[in-house]
């Protein structure tokens, strides 16, 4: 069904439903009657969504045509609970069920429809792999939502819940485990919003609404029933009127396009989730503040049973908290790793051109004098191609090394890429001619790669700087000493040319061994 027709049927149908309400609600019409209605409209509801999902299951595949066929199954209990408790009312003149068999259809409607939630979730995507949750705050949840729902029966059922239990299984079915059981799969809609984006969609938002509305209402019965009533007044009956019509429409409802699996959604999953084990406490919390409004005394079971639920929910937060830290300062550390694998070589741990280039702008804002070097790596090509990439990365890290170990530790070392090498050293250390020798000559040491000794030489270009023209940029400079390099290489390997403010380069070389 289209979009624009499911939204015409769903406002006809939702306007129904309020009339019928409103009628049975404002007593228009005499007892008897307004009694018909109300159940014989949940009848046709629930057998109406019961041929919905049989129609629409045979046009669907896979995962779809299963969870529509355990709704099926979910809607065709509920239909026999409900034609077994309307036949007794209505042509019986029993209040209260006297068989076992609406009980139990009653009871098996939300157990089916958790299979199709299930199913339905099985055969979808989740949006994105969430962060593991501890052991520990899963059972918490269990037990909270657990510790709601016993304080919540000890309220509406009372001393009474013992009588039934003892008397008649097919009045605590009705009375307990009915609406507990829809509990159940709201909690299970819920848990499903964080991972799956199906649980987005129209017909699982109507199953979630349909098991509000029937559980709303089975608690005000179980109330009403524990307080001694005969008879349910039919206001109670407005969400068991509301729950087969949400049912109904949940069939042939639209869904979105399956797409990729995105954050979006699971920002507003993460917050859902967080209500998760905090919805059933909340019911509890109406309906001990009705109570004790109204002159209902709390007995010590209520009373313990709810303070250990208040405990245990202080818990969870306690550990959630602990939790968001350590993610806060797992977010943090990628920060910091970002940060440093924007700015430093992947390879050898040096800064990158970016980093060096911010530094060597700070430097000439400084007016400070300094020394700029440009090394690169003579035949480096020839070393890669006679022993491989493996031992030129071994070449350039102990090349890398060597340059960290011949300056101190406030000079920057950088690898600009390549082979190249840039190395920006405060003045202090000699002049520039001794700095560029001795950074030389650490340099032609044979090197021990995969226990042989290697030669590896390198050519030097060396700028001096310090109060200079202020438009003069890090590229300008890294240029010049790039010229010097060169100009290193042309006369010869192992050569140090440096670049002064006095006019022409100044050629330095080391003697090779």
């Amino acid at each position: 069904m289209s979009p624009k027709k499911f939204a015409v049927v769903a406002a006809s149908v939702l306007a129904a439903l309020t009339v019928m309400v409103l009628a049975v609600v404002l007593g228009v019409l005499d007892p008897d009657t307004t009694q018909v209605v109300d159940k014989f409209g949940q009848v046709l509801a629930s057998a109406a969504a019961l041929v919905g999902f049989l129609v629409t299951a045979r046009g669907a595949e896979g995962s779809d045509r299963r969870w529509r066929l355990w709704m099926a199954g979910a809607m065709a209990s509920l239909t026999i609970g409900l034609v077994t408790w309307t036949w007794g009312l209505v042509f019986m003149g029993i209040g209260l069920p006297a068989s076992t068999l609406a009980p139990i259809g009653f009871m098996m409607t939300p157990v089916l429809a958790l299979f199709a939630l299930l199913t339905l979730a099985r055969g979808q995507r989740p949006n994105t792999v969430p962060r593991p949750r501890g052991p520990w705050l899963r059972v918490l949840d269990g037990l909270i939502v657990l510790g709601a729902v016993v304080v919540l029966t000890l309220v509406t059922a009372g001393e009474s819940v013992v009588r039934i239990w003892t008397s008649d299984v097919a009045g605590l079915l009705t009375t307990v485990l009915h609406p507990a059981l829809y509990l159940v799969v709201i909690v299970v809609v819920l848990l499903l919003a964080r991972r799956h984006r199906v649980a987005w969609q129209m017909p699982l938002l109507l199953i979630g609404l349909a098991s509000v509305a029937q559980s709303t209402s089975g608690w005000i019965f179980a109330y009403l029933v524990a307080n001694g009533v005969d008879r349910i007044p039919v206001w109670a009956d407005i969400g068991f009127m509301a729950c087969p019509v949400f049912y109904a429409l949940a069939p042939w409802a639209p869904t979105a396009p399956r797409r990729e699996p995105g954050p979006d959604p699971l920002r507003t999953g993460d917050y859902l989730h967080l209500a998760v084990p905090y919805l059933p406490l909340l019911i509890t919390g109406m309906f001990v503040g009705v109570g004790t409004a109204t002159g209902v005394r709390l007995g010590p079971a209520e009373v313990y049973v709810g303070l250990a639920v208040v405990a245990m929910v202080i818990l969870r937060q306690l550990i959630t908290m602990t939790d968001n830290v350590a993610l806060l300062e797992e977010i943090r550390q990628s920060q910091r790793q970002l940060q440093y694998q924007a700015f430093h070589d992947s390879l050898t741990g040096l800064a990158n051109r970016a980093l060096f280039q911010d530094c060597l702008g700070r430097a000439l804002r400084s007016s400070r004098p300094l020394i700029l070097l440009f090394v690169d790596v003579d035949d480096f090509k020839a070393v890669n191609d006679r022993y491989g990439h493996a031992v030129g990365d071994e070449v350039l890290c102990a090349v890398a090394g060597r340059l960290r170990a011949a300056v101190r530790a406030e000079d920057v070392v950088a690898r600009l890429g390549g082979d190249e090498f840039a190395v920006l050293i405060t003045t202090g250390d000699g002049t520039p001619e001794q700095v560029g020798a001795r950074v030389l000559a650490v340099l032609e040491a044979p090197y021990g790669i995969r226990g042989e000794n290697r030669m590896v030489r390198a050519s030097i270009g060396l700028v001096c700087f310090g109060a200079m023209d202020p438009a003069l940029s890090p590229d300008d400079l890294l240029g010049q000493a790039d010229a010097a390099m060169y100009a290193a290489k042309r006369k010869g390997k192992g050569t140090l040319v440096v670049h002064g403010s006095d006019p022409g380069p100044r050629e330095l070389s080391v003697e090779h061994s």
